[in-house]
């Protein structure tokens, strides 16, 4: 990875063994992904009358880190699922619970994770000691919708500023959640190979034709900052557009589409009519799970920006990009590329995160 450089002018982009090479996708494990932010869900609808313990498995399949989220006095945390007496996993679906109460030997804990009783403990010494309670995950929410790390490297409470000074008129937390259009995507290929491809709108006249009608590809803007890209989406004419408020940053512009990147696998698509999230889940060096799931504002506009075709196509015309570099990449004839200065900002930002966190 030493070409990927500071001067995108000058810097080549990952040679092509990183996509293959098992030592690196093992790393990637504790090194991107333990120390990122990832998303886990709508707290609106984890949580209702008969739900206050949700266990999940982070990123399953890959890191699988059995987690547990609470929600106590309106109050949500995330914690270890395991019990800290010999492992077991606490709960085992989502329920409503007074206390968290192992199935294994009867350990008790509070649903905020601490330790409160263990039968049959009463000769042990030192005891209890403070690794009897649960081990407490870092949790931040932007509105209704929840993101955890296990150990994070950096702060996300800028990236959360960033959404709300952009999106914060858009008032998500009215958006339908609309679940008949959610699909999963099976991708025979890098996990990293879709990001590269989603951070540059630099493929959209040759790939995506009805994607193409909608833009001005000649406004297109790539904005990198610390571990986010946004690409903004100019109207081509006639293409619906937001009607953004006085005191928006963007006041005046006539943009149809803003499409974040929140390293390292979550993405954010929102137009007029609502908002799309993508999430990019890795299950080997040549397999990528990505989830589509749709909130609706607007079913009018939604009709008319036929956001689900939309999104379908597109994310076909991705896949067949993406598993064709997928093969690309194993011949003994290609080692690395080169950006353009202009329009692979967003990928040349996001291999040096990779370069940094790897290093």
């Amino acid at each position: 990875m030493d070409k990927v450089t500071k001067n995108i002018a000058t810097s080549a982009t990952l040679p092509a063994d990183f996509y293959s090479d098992p030592a690196i996708w093992e790393k990637m494990k504790e090194h991107i992904f333990a120390r990122s932010w990832n998303y886990i869900g709508d707290a609106q609808e984890i949580f209702n009358v008969a739900v206050n313990t949700y266990p999940f498995f982070l990123l399953e399949k890959y890191i699988e880190e059995p987690l547990l989220l609470t929600n106590y006095e309106d109050e949500i945390r995330c914690m270890s699922n395991v019990c800290t007496h010999r492992g077991f996993l606490l709960a085992h679906q989502p329920s409503l619970n007074k206390k968290l109460t192992c199935a294994y030997h009867g350990r008790r804990f509070k649903l905020t994770g601490e330790f409160e009783y263990m039968p049959e403990f009463k000769e042990v010494e030192n005891f209890p000691r403070p690794c009897e309670h649960l081990h407490q995950v870092p949790l931040k929410n932007w509105g209704r919708f929840l993101f955890a790390s296990l150990a994070p490297q950096f702060d996300y409470g800028p990236i959360i500023e960033e959404l709300e000074t952009r999106l914060g008129f858009l008032d998500f937390e009215s958006f339908e959640h609309a679940s008949e259009y959610d699909k999963t995507y099976n991708v025979n290929a890098h996990w990293a190979l879709y990001c590269d491809n989603y951070l540059e709108g630099f493929h959209i006249p040759f790939v995506h034709a009805g994607l193409n009608s909608m833009l001005d590809y000649g406004k297109y803007e790539t904005i990198c900052k610390d571990h986010w890209v946004l690409q903004v989406g100019y109207s081509d004419k006639g293409t619906m557009s937001f009607d953004l408020p006085e005191d928006h940053v963007d006041y005046g512009k006539d943009i149809t589409a803003y499409y974040y990147w929140i390293f390292p696998n979550f993405m954010l698509n929102v137009y007029p009519w609502g908002c799309q999230f993508n999430v990019v889940r890795p299950l080997s060096p040549d397999f990528t799970k990505v989830e589509f799931i749709y909130y609706i504002r607007d079913r009018k506009l939604w009709a008319q920006m036929r956001g689900d075709q939309i999104g379908d196509k597109v994310e076909k015309e991705d896949e067949w990009v993406v598993e064709g570099v997928q093969k690309g990449l194993r011949s003994r004839f290609y080692q690395d590329g080169r950006f353009s200065v202009k329009m692979e900002t967003g990928v040349h930002h996001f291999h040096q995160l990779l370069k940094g966190y790897l290093g």
